[in-house]
């Protein structure tokens, strides 16, 4: 369609979104987002739409919100950036020691980069260049979880197994194993069922045939966002971190989805009881305000790097924007914000309330398969009516998404699987809008949907 306004022109010849089919995107003309405010985003034309995943997962706090915004003001009025390859500066310095803190004891060092995958791809480095040091240059191989996702950069690509997202660029990764995910189902807060044996063994087969040569598991622990909301059973990851730790294979927590409140904690880690050898973190870091990543290591593995220049020790790596002191002081804002949220249980009276809205809308609903949900993140399998699938030509959850517009609502599908996941600060009543939205969107789509088998 033609677009108007001087922003859809321009947006229509000259970008490239992520993750998008341009083809199929010029279809309708751009939406573009002027403002926002707490869980909503208002449009150019004053439309407003409740920000049902969150901004692609980092909305905390809700937009422009008045303390991370008075923390930004305060920290441009000082130094908007300083490099910290050789330098130091409060917000970078005071976030890491507030990371430390509230991560396992052990995870003392904390290395800053900008995003998701950057963080992993650190925590891959130096798990390799850690065995190097050590004598033990034979362990370079990485096992991974079937499914997980950890980034589009070629070393998380090579870990990951996402399929179709990266299965053209396979011939340019290194190769790496997995072994299955548990199946687990659970909406409500209810586990339906679990069954982690399979699992395990495959993982415990692996370790004993390869664990010389392994240097480091990768896991997202609890809920694999990008597969779908696959959820894990209680258990699984302290399992998973008892055979590591018998086999002498670094384990890295891939947290830069589930941590930050999104679970209901500030760490699946802690909650879990496990202490990685790596914890990766973004996403919801700054709230949704800036790109900043975390990679937390132990303070064993930090010293390994420890010598003289000419020892070829040191860690060769790092990001322009390293620790950027804006991104920093809205974290530290953010985080004592959360604090308060998490401590007061508000977080888990809102993820009890979202199960139970899902379940009373969804379950038993003729047009959904399965539904998955785990804090303040859920997920919808859509089917037709009659079972079976939808081609995947026929975009019937593109569909659903483009009508939810309609309604005031933001979602974006993963084939035809709904991912809702909102801002945590949003309200009981508009948690309930969310769900409200998202069923009405599939009862306008679904019933009279037309498709060729």
């Amino acid at each position: 369609m033609t677009a108007t306004s001087p922003t859809q022109k321009a947006d229509q010849r000259h970008v490239w979104h992520p993750f998008t089919q341009m083809q199929e995107y010029w279809a309708q003309p751009p939406l573009v987002i002027a403002s926002g405010r707490g869980g909503w985003l208002t449009d150019t034309t004053g439309r407003e739409y409740l920000d049902g995943n969150a901004s692609i997962w980092t909305n905390v706090h809700g937009h422009n919100d008045p303390d991370l915004n008075a923390a930004l003001q305060r920290q441009i009025g000082r130094v908007a950036h300083a490099t910290m390859l050789g330098l130091t500066h409060e917000p970078g310095a005071m976030l890491a020691a507030e990371l430390a803190g509230l991560a396992p004891e052990g995870l003392g060092r904390v290395f800053f980069s900008d995003n998701g995958a950057g963080a992993v791809e650190i925590a891959l480095k130096m798990s390799f260049q850690y065995w190097q040091l050590a004598g033990k240059s034979e362990k370079r191989g990485v096992i991974g979880l079937a499914g997980g996702y950890h980034g589009d950069t070629f070393g998380t690509m090579a870990v990951g197994d996402s399929g179709f997202f990266h299965e053209r660029f396979r011939a340019w990764g290194f190769p790496a194993d997995h072994f299955p995910a548990p199946f687990c189902s659970e909406w409500a807060g209810v586990v339906r069922s679990a069954d982690i044996s399979v699992s395990l063994l495959a993982l415990e087969a692996l370790l004993i045939e390869k664990a010389d040569r392994i240097a480091c598991l990768i896991l997202e622990p609890s809920v694999q966002g990008a597969a779908g909301m696959r959820l894990q059973p209680p258990g699984f990851v302290r399992a998973v971190a008892d055979l590591c730790r018998k086999h002498d294979v670094h384990l890295i927590l891939d947290e830069v989805f589930v941590a930050f409140g999104r679970l209901g904690s500030m760490f699946v880690c802690t909650e879990e009881g496990v202490t990685p050898d790596f914890l990766c973190l973004a996403k919801g870091l700054t709230g949704g305000y800036l790109p900043l990543a975390a990679t937390l290591a132990r303070e064993k593995i930090f010293t390994a790097f420890l010598g003289t220049y000419e020892s070829g020790r040191a860690f060769f790596h790092g990001h322009t924007f390293t620790g950027n002191p804006l991104a920093a002081a809205v974290a530290l804002e953010n985080i004592r914000k959360l604090r308060e949220l998490i401590d007061a249980g508000t977080l888990k009276k809102r993820a009890a309330c979202f199960g139970l809205l899902l379940a009373a809308a969804f379950i038993g609903h003729p047009h959904v398969a399965e539904l998955r949900q785990r804090g303040l993140t859920a997920a919808i399998d859509l089917i037709p009516a009659g079972g079976g699938a939808y081609p995947v030509a026929a975009r019937a959850g593109l569909q659903v998404c483009l009508k939810a517009r309609g309604h005031g609502l933001l979602l974006r599908p993963l084939g035809d699987s709904l991912l809702l996941v909102p801002p945590l600060c949003l309200s009981e009543v508009e948690l309930g809008e969310l769900v409200g939205r998202t069923a009405r969107a599939i009862d306008d789509v679904l019933p009279t949907f037309q498709y060729h088998a």
